[in-house]
């Protein structure tokens, strides 16, 4: 029997604002337990939400770079419901008017170009946290997240199969830290999705019944996840039993998908305009100035490198598919003329190193400053390009400063050509059988003299002038 997939993904992304959505709260990463709360995250009676103006700039920010309705008028309902980590019983979000209406995504899976169409994007507070393990047969409530800005992001069910799944996830990532409106740490929370996956017939044209996977924050975690989903969705149907329409859990260990709770609907949660908050509204004015300040793009980037830093396509794509890469190949550029030397480095050594750890360059330990550094100490030739090879997995395992590696390991290229023509001589005369061949016709012995005075120097040597001065001495 044919199966096609039909998924749809909400995508949390916890907006970079210094306070809260609706309270002077702190929003950094690390605190300890309850230092980042204030009277309105704990939900006592008497006090007051204040919408943060900067929450809704940055909402605006994705609208506009997805082409999506901007509502200049929003406004914010209560959802109504009960768990230990939300002191008020109910959280504040968007329901009826929200910030973004409809949008799109591009995104590209094995070089074929798909449109996801965005139904809305509304912006909504974060919960607190339950801690079940440090306190044995209890629960801790840490409420440093609670009212946290998260702008969710809701796809139509466009998506086929996990790999589309991923590149979208991948697209959103992208587009939001280019933006400035996410630091994309899923590590930390910055961003995870829930997943909605049924199952239909080729020829039918109703959708099946759904199931959700919630809190999913890798790329690793969303593609196993609904590969599971999906091949437990079919043997249920085809065990002509009925799929069951609920909430799941990803035990990301044993890889598999568990009931957590049954699916919830819209009445379920009561909601209703919340008493408290105006309607926000957006005044032309404030529109045209964020348009106006809009910052560079993923596409924009990869067009401008082409042109203006001549990279091939290929380059520029990996390049600026990141934002810390792009920042990366911008400010080592600022350190040399030689674009290209720049972007093999990112594309060729660095990519490289990524695919092995198999991370983001975000999560490496490689700086901006310190591979800026590392391409002006090749460009100025204090180290030759090999030397940099090992400088840069020093980095890459320590994150120890350039300097201080070159420094500490005597790594500084030897640009004296009198002790390089030394050097050279002795190698010559050492190796009188290879000299002859060589002046007799077998041009590939000059590697060889090369190679020598390399390991002589410890790869130190400057390689343009080893070659010119051994062509001198043995031609």
């Amino acid at each position: 029997m044919s199966w096609e997939t039909v998924i749809g993904l909400e995508i949390h992304v916890q907006l970079s604002t210094e306070s809260k959505l609706f309270s002077g709260g702190s929003t950094g990463f690390g605190a300890e337990p309850n230092t980042h709360v204030d009277l309105i995250d704990m939900g006592l009676p008497g006090v007051l939400p204040v919408a943060n103006k900067d929450a809704f700039y940055k909402a605006i920010r994705f609208g506009l770079a997805t082409n999506a309705e901007i509502n200049q008028t929003s406004s914010f309902d209560r959802k109504n419901y009960f768990y230990p980590d939300l002191p008020k019983g109910y959280q504040i979000t968007q329901m009826g008017m929200p910030i973004v209406g409809k949008g799109s995504l591009k995104i590209m899976v094995e070089d074929q170009e798909k449109i996801i169409n965005i139904t809305r994007a509304h912006l909504e507070e974060d919960a607190g946290k339950s801690i079940h393990d440090l306190f044995e047969g209890e629960t801790g409530v840490d409420l440093n997240r609670a009212g946290t800005p998260l702008l969710e992001i809701v796809s139509e069910p466009e998506i086929s199969n996990a790999k589309e799944a991923v590149a979208y996830f991948k697209a959103v990532k992208q587009l939001v830290t280019f933006l400035d409106i996410c630091d994309g740490i899923m590590a930390q929370g910055s961003m995870r999705c829930d997943v909605n996956i049924s199952m239909k017939k080729a020829e039918d044209k109703e959708l099946g019944t759904r199931a959700e996977i919630k809190n999913l924050n890798s790329f690793k975690f969303i593609e196993k996840a609904i590969n599971f989903e999906i091949e437990r969705q079919i043997r249920v149907i085809e065990s002509g039993e009925s799929v069951v329409q609920e909430t799941r859990l990803y035990d990301s260990v044993k890889n598999e998908t568990r009931s957590m709770r049954s699916k919830e609907e819209a009445n379920d949660y009561r909601y209703f305009p919340c008493p408290d908050l105006l309607p926000v509204v957006i005044t032309d004015k404030e529109l045209n100035e964020i348009k106006e300040n809009l910052p560079e793009l993923p596409g924009q980037k990869e067009k401008r490198y082409i042109s203006e830093a001549n990279l091939d396509e290929s380059e520029a794509k990996i390049i600026s598919s990141s934002k810390t890469m792009a920042n990366m190949f911008e400010d080592a550029c600022s350190k040399t003329n030689d674009s290209k030397l720049v972007a093999n480095w990112l594309v060729g050594d660095i990519s490289a190193l990524l695919n092995k750890d198999n991370i983001d360059i975000e999560d490496s330990k490689l700086t901006s400053n310190n591979f800026a550094t590392l391409i002006e100490r090749i460009s100025d030739k204090t180290i030759s390009g090999k030397i940099g090879k090992s400088v840069l997995e020093e980095i890459w395992e320590s994150g120890n400063d350039v300097d201080n590696i070159i420094k500490e390991k005597g790594l500084v290229q030897i640009q004296d050509e009198s002790i390089l023509e030394s050097i050279a001589n002795k190698i010559i005369n050492d190796n009188p059988g290879q000299v002859e061949a060589y002046r007799g016709g077998k041009d590939k012995l000059f590697g060889f003299f090369v190679g020598q005075v390399m390991k002589e120097t410890q790869g130190k040597a400057n390689p343009q002038s080893v070659n010119e001065i051994l062509r001198k001495l043995l031609d």
